[in-house]
């Protein structure tokens, strides 16, 4: 029997690959003959670096790169075994966890560590680049980044602007000639499971930035401020599209990697499921298993175990969740690919114990010997 084992991380908890371990576990309880196979699975957002480079024998290389406030941080991305693709959380230099509740404000604060990473990236021989887009704390429309990378964005003196959506304002000329030339290079596969434009009643500004800290009034004054970058960076570069869906991501970073690095903007788990290869592992199984931290009605809506089980029924094969938490919306996941999911909680307990990695990988252990038994 061959089972291949996709499990996304139990946020908090346990990793992709630890949680993939722990049911690996439980079949062979059961099955020690059982031809297993663990992969690695992510969605895109948290846990994406991880996922990946330890799934696939890469390496972590941590750099200290200018934070959203302008400080220093240690930032951590991944290079694969490869050694040409390079994974990169925005949110491990631009995050919002990296800014103290009080101290939220998008006119201040910068991507500008995205770049330093990037540049980081391509000196270390990388040409290829997953991005993942989620949990920024900027709303300065990938400006940030993007003078790290060279581009000046100068004001009425000719100086560069200032970091954040401030600085968006203050932008007359944007000169693009110091672009580092290995960007010509690169590919961005960037994962962005929001489909915002840059501007308007759904863009960055006006849905995002009052969860990183803008009052009405810096949500007013930001608006225009992106506007006029928009309208600015259209007449430099007449293929720009501020209406693109996922533009309005991350505060405006999806605009900057579609529009100047000529990245694509796509489902964070079908990079995933694409770069890891996974079709190939499911063509002969007999069985696969996935599953999250909690299976909800979020979770059809692109969340990494209905793209295992979705592309698992491109060859008729019989898909099991397994999740911590199950909610009664989770049975929209029945008409999308898994034909059964298990709670792996043996009691009610406190989410704080559930959650517990040494808990975390017991009852993953204990739930896929048990389906293993009937199933044998």
């Amino acid at each position: 029997m061959k089972v291949v084992v996709a499990m996304d991380s139990f946020k908090g908890s346990v990793s992709s690959l630890e949680a993939g371990r722990a049911v690996l576990l439980g079949i062979r309880r059961v099955l020690p003959e059982a031809e297993v196979i663990v992969r690695p699975m992510a969605d895109g957002g948290e846990g994406t670096v991880e996922a990946l480079t330890v799934g696939m024998r890469g390496h972590f290389e941590a750099v200290e790169v200018t934070g959203p406030l302008g400080e220093k941080v240690t930032a951590t991305y991944g290079i694969l075994g490869d050694r040409q693709t390079a994974i990169i959380e925005i949110s491990a230099a631009a995050g919002i966890f990296l800014v103290k509740e009080e101290e939220r404000n998008p006119m201040h604060t910068t991507s500008y560590g995205v770049g330093e990473l990037i540049v980081h990236a391509i000196s270390k021989g990388c040409r290829h680049f997953i991005i993942g887009l989620g949990g920024s704390a900027t709303n300065d429309g990938g400006i940030g980044m993007l003078q790290a990378l060279g581009v000046k964005f100068l004001d009425a003196e000719e100086k560069q602007v200032c970091y954040g959506a401030e600085g968006l304002g203050q932008i007359v000329r944007i000169d693009t000639t110091n672009l580092l030339p290995q960007l010509s290079e690169c590919t961005f596969r960037v994962a962005c499971d929001v489909t915002n434009p840059l501007c308007g009643e759904q863009g960055a500004t006006a849905v995002f930035s009052p969860q990183k800290g803008a009052t009405q009034q810096m949500v007013t004054d930001m608006e225009a401020a992106m506007k006029r970058y928009a309208e600015m960076v259209l007449q430099m570069r007449p293929e720009a599209d501020a209406a693109y869906p996922g533009s309005g991501a991350a505060g405006g970073l999806g605009f900057a990697f579609h529009t100047f690095l000529h990245g694509k903007l796509e489902s964070g788990v079908q990079i995933v499921l694409e770069e890891t290869g996974l079709e190939s592992y499911l063509k002969d199984a007999d069985l696969v298993i996935t599953g999250e931290g909690r299976l909800d009605g979020q979770t059809v809506m692109g969340k990494a175990p209905i793209g295992v089980a979705r592309l698992a029924k491109k060859f008729q094969k019989k898909v099991i969740a397994f999740a911590g938490c199950i909610t009664e919306e989770a049975e929209a996941c029945l008409g999308e690919g898994i034909d059964a999911y298990f709670c792996i909680l043996p009691r009610p307990v406190t989410l704080n114990k559930a959650m517990r990695p040494e808990n975390a990988k017991k009852n993953l252990t204990r739930t896929a010997q048990q389906v293993m038994r009937l199933l044998s």
